[in-house]
């Protein structure tokens, strides 16, 4: 490889003159040499052990000249297990010869099979006499560079995770106590034009052919804070899923089409595919799945046989042919294979509270998605507990839950309908219904004759006991299996819970907190406290609390968990566990699980705010937390006062002040009359708008929440559906525009006039007459430009269903920039073509001038901001969630923030566009909290809010 390759294929490849020789000094010994790779502007990657104990480090460069340019290194960040560091690069990178440009960013990659490979560094056998040196006697020595070529394999050091790289031996070992690579360790590994590793070792008894270097795929099971300080520092993704997978995965190309579909439906189902594959990924890691690693769930073909149709019908079998059971049981990680074993695809997944059902559909669905071709269906998780099976059809509901989820599949499809509905009527959604034992009390039955009426292939899951009892009544669910979850033992958990602590001393062992309690666990498993912890550890849900309150909360021994006097059965236990989850994920102390990036909120209140949603949830009948839901439970003349009040703000403060330039400059008032009647009339004025949004509101709002509006903002290309909207649109705002421009003029001549407070500007009859006409006009051309420009979101938006709070302020704030311009253009021209003489230098264009702008900004936040708290879910959410619940203390007043932290901390999960708790004891858990804590004080006045640290960022 030359260097002008290398220098035009960029990003996409080893760079020699980004290849580094690292020299080091030592208190003690003789300094180290090693390699490393300049990965960005100031950063160079290198092994661990080069460095460990270094006081200074040198970084020798070499340029396009030939020559070397040394500079000063400082290491950064190090990880001794994973043996590769970071070193900063001290001084000006543009002397000496080096390129001072840009440096692309170096791409990294997980291999799954053996590949070729390439690596550059500066080994001993390299060692040469200078020939230029004066002194031929005392000659200078240095290292040359080395181009090792060869393959590598993930499967040569399959304990330690390691790759094996084999290439072309040196030809001569000159020092058989010393290895000749010596000096080798630091340099990047290279495949494809990919970062796969880097070389730290090489034992002699392998051979003088064979390196070892830490695998890139290796560094994920550092820590997420780790993972997230490298990402800042060299750029890896802050995911393993997101490396590059060399060979690719699949041949096929990712612009073959969708076979025998139409091409909205082939576009549809690839971003589909492709977004839920993003979502549930990062979730994955986020719920800390694989960290240290994933829990060893097993499952098994239930014996109960009365749950599950005949086998020749779940093997769909010809008639007259008889079928034996297939091969059902396994691991978590085999649940795609086993799903994909069962002729009539459609299976149930039983399992007990906390059993692991959620990560199983979600390890169901990335699996799925990374076997399949174009043309498959795509694995959706669709949550059961809203699905109401007597009135909503499971398509409609399906469809329903896609456009909450994926917004883009709100856009209209060629042949009628969205494309929800397409790709669901197209058979291109594979449905993971989770939680059938969520639906409502008495529908089960209901759900389960609905299900059995299709062919869907379709993956459930319930516990045992709910979906036991709907299967009695009508009949086992057609043509599906049925597999249990099993119980976690001992051996399932025990070194999960070891490699998630931190070691302790004891003796030269290595040994954790949780030592004494697994052996006890093992060696007297009678004894009443492990009785109770065992039963109690069963699920992945109570050990993953486990880990939490006593491995990242070090203060806290588990040998207490074995105390029967405190805990007398494992209910006690599970209880204690659900009570100290969150003490334990806000600690503030330093040795809790707090980051300089994450904010910092107290215990107590983050438990009373919690048990609100909770408690909020648990009204509303449904595990998913939607921001447009926020408040909704309150009664609805409660709601109704609230955005009265806001509105009656927002339009009485803009009045008043703005009556003070008016008469000021319009008239002869001197300034205490004018603010006199500001005040007159912004009171009066913020009543009307305040009874009428507030009305409006409760009408709109009715026994359902305002739901986000899928729309984008599109001023041209409009269609003739469009038009005919606009047109209605017009017709309402003037039908509700005059009546209330006529109630303000009467407040204006019938109550302000007679208190001795009238300005002169009312224009009189005409100006009696064309006020109304100009309010319910302007309002009628509002409503209807705002119908004509607002389109649904199509394929192509970028919009997701996490950025549906931000479109919707969007759209609210392009809505109030309308009002202005409608109302007051017009305000100002008829103002200045009816008011009085002039007086002094307020002519007749300045005070239309001045009209027209006071006009505008009271349209913008009196009509439009009014229009946005009654008849949008932000103008609801506005009012609701960042107003009212942190002023009577039930919610923090950076919502948003606090929602995406409990997320972070494992508090919530994320579910499309909702969130939800982690699990549904945990609600319930925090539910009875928080009615407790509040039960003596519901007659008395609502909390107070608390006062909250500083945010970084802000809210919407």
């Amino acid at each position: 490889m030359n260097t002008a390759d290398s220098r035009a294929s960029g990003p996409d490849g080893l760079d020699p003159q980004r290849t580094v020789q690292v020299v080091t000094t030592r208190h003690a010994g003789a300094g180290r040499r090693g390699s490393g790779y300049r990965v960005n502007g100031d950063a160079v990657l290198t092994a661990a052990h080069v460095v460990s104990d270094a006081v200074s480090v040198q970084l020798r460069f070499l340029t396009e000249d030939g020559g070397v340019t040394e500079l000063p290194g400082e290491p950064v960040w190090a990880d001794s297990a994973s043996d590769i560091a970071v070193l900063k690069i001290v001084g000006d990178t543009g002397v000496g010869g080096l390129r001072d440009v840009e440096v692309p960013p170096v791409r990294f990659a997980r291999i799954t099979q053996p590949v070729e490979c390439e690596v550059l560094g500066f080994p001993r056998f390299r060692l040469r006499p200078d020939a230029a040196s004066p002194d031929r006697e005392a000659a200078t020595w240095y290292r040359d560079s080395h181009h090792a070529r060869g393959t590598t394999t993930p499967w040569g050091w399959l304990r330690t995770r390691k790759l094996e790289i084999s290439v072309s031996p040196p030809e001569y070992d000159s020092e058989p106590g010393r290895s000749p690579w010596e000096g080798m360790s630091g340099a990047a590994v290279w495949s494809g034009g990919y970062a796969i590793g880097v070389v730290s070792e090489h034992h002699r008894a392998d051979g003088l052919g064979r390196l070892v270097a830490s695998n890139v795929e290796r560094w994920y099971h550092l820590s997420p804070d780790r993972i997230s300080e490298l990402n800042d520092l060299i750029g890896v993704p802050p995911l393993a899923d997101e490396l590059t997978q060399l060979p690719p995965p699949s041949p096929v190309p990712p612009d073959v089409p969708e076979p025998n579909d139409a091409p909205q439906v082939q576009e549809s189902a690839k971003r589909l595919a492709r977004e839920v594959d993003t979502q549930w990924r990062r979730e994955e890691q986020q719920r800390r799945v694989h960290d240290p690693f994933p829990l060893a769930v097993r499952f098994r073909c239930t014996p109960a046989r009365e749950l599950f149709d005949h086998w020749e019908s779940i093997r769909e079998a010809p008639p007259g042919t008889a079928s034996g059971p297939l091969p059902l049981d396994g691991r978590l990680d085999r649940i795609a294979e086993v799903y994909g074993s069962i002729p009539s695809r459609r299976l149930v997944v039983l399992g007990e509270a906390g059993s692991g059902k959620s990560v199983l559909t979600l390890r169901f669905v990335l699996n799925w998605l990374g076997a399949r071709t174009p043309g498959d269906a795509v694995p959706v998780i669709f949550g059961l507990s809203s699905w109401n099976p007597t009135t909503t059809s499971l398509r409609d509901w399906m469809c329903s839950q896609l456009v909450r989820d994926y917004p883009f599949l709100a856009a209209p499809a060629e042949h009628g309908g969205n494309l929800a509905g397409a790709l669901v009527d197209a058979r291109k959604i594979l449905p993971v219904l989770d939680g059938f034992d969520e639906i409502a009390g008495g529908l089960h039955g209901a759900a389960l004759r609905v299900l059995d009426r299709t062919v869907t292939p379709l993956l459930l899951t319930s516990r045992p006991k709910e979906y036991r009892e709907a299967v009695a009544e009508p009949d086992v669910l057609r043509a599906a299996a049925v597999i249990e979850l099993e119980g976690l033992t001992v051996d399932d958990y025990a070194d999960y819970l070891h490699r998630s602590s931190r070691p302790v001393a004891a003796g030269g062992t290595q040994r954790t907190a949780w030592g004494p309690v697994l052996d006890q666990l093992r060696e007297q498993p009678r004894s009443p406290g492990a009785v109770n912890l065992a039963a109690v550890l069963t699920t992945p849900l109570m050990v993953a609390l486990a880990r939490t309150v006593y491995s990242d909360a070090p203060r806290r021994s588990p040998s207490e968990l074995l105390d029967t006097t405190a805990f007398a059965s494992p209910e006690a236990l599970r209880g204690h566990l659900l009570a100290a989850f969150l003490p334990a994920v806000y600690d503030p102390s330093p040795t809790g699980r707090r980051t300089g990036h994450r904010r910092h909120w107290h215990p107590d209140r983050a438990e009373r705010w919690l048990g609100y949603l909770a408690t909020h949830l648990n009204e509303l009948g449904t595990p998913n937390l939607a921001w447009w839901e926020l408040g909704t439970t309150m009664r609805r003349s409660s709601r109704m006062l609230v955005v009265g009040l806001v509105a009656a703000l927002a339009f009485g403060v803009t009045t008043g002040i703005g009556n003070l330039p008016v008469d000021l400059v319009g008239t002869s008032r001197d300034l205490p009359f004018a603010i006199e009647r500001g005040i007159l009339v912004g009171l009066l004025h913020g009543l009307i708008a305040g009874l009428a949004f507030g009305f409006a509101y409760g009408l709109m709002s009715g026994a359902a929440p305002v739901k986000p509006s899928h729309v984008r903002i599109q001023i041209f290309g409009g269609s003739r559906e469009r038009g005919a909207k606009s047109v209605s649109r017009f017709l309402l705002g003037l039908g509700v525009g005059v009546p209330f421009a006529l109630v303000l003029e009467f407040m204006d001549r019938c109550v302000v006039g007679p208190l001795g407070f009238d300005d002169g500007l009312s224009g009189g009859l005409m100006g009696a007459i064309l006020f109304p006409l100009e309010v319910g006009l302007g309002t009628g051309v509002v409503l209807g430009i705002m119908a004509w420009i607002e389109a649904p979101m199509d394929i192509k938006s970028v919009v997701s269903a996490a950025d549906l709070l931000t479109t919707n302020r969007k759209n609210v704030i392009f809505h109030m920039l309308v009002w202005m311009l409608v109302i007051g253009l017009p305000a100002g021209i008829g103002f200045a073509l009816t008011s009085g003489p002039e007086i002094g230098f307020a002519s007749r264009p300045v005070r239309g001038l001045l009209a027209g702008l006071v006009f505008g900004i009271e349209a913008a936040f009196g009509g439009g901001l009014g229009y946005g708290l009654s008849f949008t879910a932000w103008g609801q959410w506005v009012a609701l969630s960042r107003m009212w619940l942190p002023l009577t203390g039930r919610l923090p007043w950076a919502v948003i923030a606090f929602l995406d932290d409990a997320h972070q901390r494992g508090v919530l999960r994320r579910a499309g566009a909702v969130y939800q708790f982690r699990h549904a004891r945990l609600q319930a858990h925090l539910a009875d909290a928080f009615q407790m804590q509040h039960s003596s004080h519901r007659s008395s006045a609502p909390d107070t809010a608390d006062p909250e640290p500083s945010a970084t960022g802000t809210a919407s």
